[in-house]
């Protein structure tokens, strides 16, 4: 999530896209949130493991 929120970000910047910029900025604030919950070990949607 966090490398398709950079991708989309860059290419937002590249093709003058402010919504694809901040579909991006979103994508990557909410994954690096999933990872850092994963990496304490914390529940993430009731789950601990996602496969």
């Amino acid at each position: 999530m966090i490398i398709l929120g950079i991708i989309l970000v860059v290419l937002g910047f590249v093709l003058g896209m402010n919504i694809l910029t901040t579909i991006g900025a979103v994508l990557v604030v909410v994954g690096a949130i999933f990872w850092i919950l994963g990496a304490t070990g914390r529940a993430v949607g009731g789950r601990k493991v996602w496969y």
